[in-house]
């Protein structure tokens, strides 16, 4: 495992707009693949909420266990408000991540904690819901590892094209 990899497991999520939301998170911020435990998710996938196709580029992969199949060097991230956990703004990603996300009604398990690497929580007011949370730890990992260059290049590859703006010089 040379390059930097992240991967995104979500515990039976119940929303299908969630999960595409999540999806299309995955893609922007370069995930290598969406992993979710449960039946709520599959019973749901017909209405097909992937809002930009990016399960065309990134395998989302419906598992019993997700701790089975953890790689080497891989650590695990569990995100959830615990009592105990260190805030995100103080958080250092590691270079391999499992970063493990609680359904929208519930909470990551107490053994899967206990069996984490880190727990960490966004710092809030309340709860986030599932694919904002994901795009706010996905977002720091990027600004924090410095994994995207930030520059024009970037812009015209990524933005819409019907979006030609400029900031006036």
């Amino acid at each position: 495992m040379s390059k930097s990899t992240v991967e995104i497991a979500l515990l039976n999520p119940k929303s299908p707009s969630n999960v595409g939301s999540v999806m299309r998170a995955a893609g922007c911020f370069q995930a290598d693949a969406v992993f979710y435990t449960g039946q709520r998710y599959a019973r749901a996938a017909r209405f097909n909420t992937d809002t930009k196709n990016q399960s065309l580029n990134i395998p989302l992969e419906g598992l019993d266990d997700i701790l089975a199949r953890l790689k080497p060097q891989q650590k695990v991230v569990c995100i959830e408000l615990v009592e105990g956990a260190t805030a995100l703004p103080d958080f250092q990603h590691p270079e391999h991540a499992l970063y493990v996300f609680g359904p929208e009604d519930g909470s990551i398990s107490q053994e899967i904690v206990n069996q984490a690497d880190e727990v960490v929580y966004i710092p809030t007011q309340g709860c986030l819901n599932l694919a904002a949370t994901v795009n706010v730890v996905l977002y720091d990992r990027q600004a924090k590892l410095a994994t995207v260059p930030s520059d024009d290049a970037l812009i015209r590859q990524s933005r819409d094209v019907n979006n030609r703006l400029k900031v006036k010089s």
